[in-house]
């Protein structure tokens, strides 16, 4: 079977590779990417000369290209990771969203059904919790809580969501949903939290902590993430959301605490001088207080449960940047973008007006 998976070079696409590729021999990958500023095929060194897997660089946004790729491969299944994914750059610059996770998905969807027969194919869309909105202090985000995005990024999320439901009801298109809550571990790009949180621990730089850092956040660690995606892919049922939640509630300010200890543990360094680097910035607009998933339906219904808690995960995350502090210094010189523009040539730059 070819697969074809968008936005393979980036967290968690590159993580799904690197675990399904070697795993699953008999299935033939095909990594759809379009190199912009976050993806980095140097994530991807574990399978780059892997007989089942290729690289076709690729902008979702642009149905020629989408049409192309499509037709040269034919694929059975599309798993669809490809976004643009940071709240604060949408907030900036939406338009750049509105284009690679509604105008991106809206042209994969019109490929898959242009493709595929009745009752073939399968085109499974990762999205995110962060479409439900807010919470209080209390409950949790169920596969049938109201949609309620803050942001311009999760508002386009929202809207490849429903894309994806309405080609399941009106074209009868084989599909699946994922909702997941927030990611973290290897290849993630040093502007979320967690990553960002270690690089400034090991050069001794503030950690910017929005407001009193009492929003919650529940987190997830990447291959426990992508082994869900596979559980769902397999076991499934078509037209079916399921939510995705490590069970792991925290408030950032915890989180950063929790860096700043196991830093201390790994390195030597001491806790309370890292301590001092907590620096509280002013809130984003819009930030949404609290984040909880209800995992129950994926975990009764496909027995799925995730193998971390956030204590081992973390710890494995915090071990992997400073086993890997050359992929973390190209990445934050822009070092890594050199190595992509001389294979691949530059990626223009979004419009973020």
């Amino acid at each position: 079977m070819n697969i074809l998976v968008t936005g393979g070079a980036g967290f968690i696409g590159s993580n799904f590779l690197n675990l399904f590729v070697p795993r699953l021999r008999d299935h033939f990958f095909v990594n759809v990417d379009a190199l912009t500023y976050a993806a980095n095929l140097r994530n991807l060194d574990p399978i780059r000369d892997a007989p089942n897997y290729a690289f076709e660089r690729v902008d979702i946004a642009d149905f020629d290209q989408v049409q192309a790729v499509f037709d040269r491969w034919k694929p059975e299944l599309v798993v669809h990771f490809a976004a643009e994914s940071h709240v604060d750059r949408s907030i900036r610059g939406p338009r750049a969203f509105l284009r690679a996770n509604v105008e991106g998905t809206f042209n994969l969807l019109e490929a898959c059904r242009a493709l595929w027969k009745p009752g073939h194919g399968l085109f499974h869309h990762v999205s995110t919790d962060e479409v439900y909105g807010s919470l209080g202090p209390t409950g949790y985000f169920t596969e049938t809580t109201p949609y309620d995005p803050s942001s311009p990024y999760s508002a386009s999320k929202a809207a490849s969501d429903h894309l994806v439901r309405a080609y399941v009801r009106t074209f009868g298109l084989r599909a699946k949903i994922t909702n997941c809550s927030n990611n973290y571990g290897p290849y993630q790009f040093p502007e979320k939290l967690i990553p960002l949180m270690i690089a400034n621990l090991l050069d001794r730089k503030p950690l910017p902590v929005y407001g009193k850092g009492e929003n919650v956040r529940s987190w997830l660690y990447v291959t426990d993430h992508c082994e869900a995606i596979w559980t769902v892919i397999e076991r499934g049922g078509v037209g079916e959301t399921y939510n995705i939640g490590g069970g792991n509630e925290k408030r950032n300010i915890d989180v950063v605490h929790d860096l700043i200890r196991l830093v201390a543990e790994e390195t030597g360094a001491r806790r309370q001088e890292l301590e001092q680097l907590v620096t509280f910035v002013a809130d984003r607009p819009g930030h949404d207080l609290r984040y909880a998933i209800d995992g129950t339906k994926l975990e009764t219904q496909l027995g799925w449960r995730p193998r971390e808690t956030f204590e081992t995960g973390l710890r494995k995350t915090v071990r992997w940047y400073l086993d890997n502090q050359a992929w973390c210094n190209e990445v934050r010189s822009g070092e890594y973008r050199k190595w992509i523009e001389e294979h691949y040539g530059a990626t223009p730059a979004p419009r973020v007006s």
